[in-house]
């Protein structure tokens, strides 16, 4: 796998998964041997996700190096959840990966996830 088949085939994911309703990809790009996808998505159920991943490919798989996936409402007040790994909570299991659920201060640990498994995530969820 290259860096552009997974960009392409998050591409993919996106236009076929029956849960999202509308793309804006914000910014894409590969350079030497890192990747970057951001795309803010309307939901079927009218809330807004925006994903923003940093991945490299380690012996033909990708790796996740940093992301942030925001879940909120349609007003984009509320927020759902927000899965990130950012290093503000050493103490939680499985640092740094975490999840805000409702509040920035309801966190709870959570594990590395790509953009593929996220939408399989929020298909599960919406269905």
């Amino acid at each position: 796998m290259e860096l552009q088949d997974y960009i392409t085939a998050v591409k993919t994911k996106l236009a076929r998964s029956l849960v999202i309703d509308s793309v804006v990809i914000v910014d894409e790009r590969t350079l030497l041997n890192r990747g970057y996808f951001r795309a803010r998505l309307t939901l079927i159920n009218g809330d807004f996700l925006e994903i923003a991943e940093s991945f490299t490919i380690l012996e033909g798989r990708c790796l996740t190096l940093g992301y942030r996936y925001q879940w909120m409402d349609a007003t984009k007040r509320l927020l759902r959840k927000r899965w990130d790994n950012v290093e503000h909570f050493p103490e939680l299991p499985n640092f740094p990966h975490h999840v805000h659920i409702g509040e920035e201060s309801n966190v709870y640990p959570s594990q590395s996830r790509n953009i593929l498994e996220l939408i399989d995530l929020m298909e599960a969820e919406i269905s």
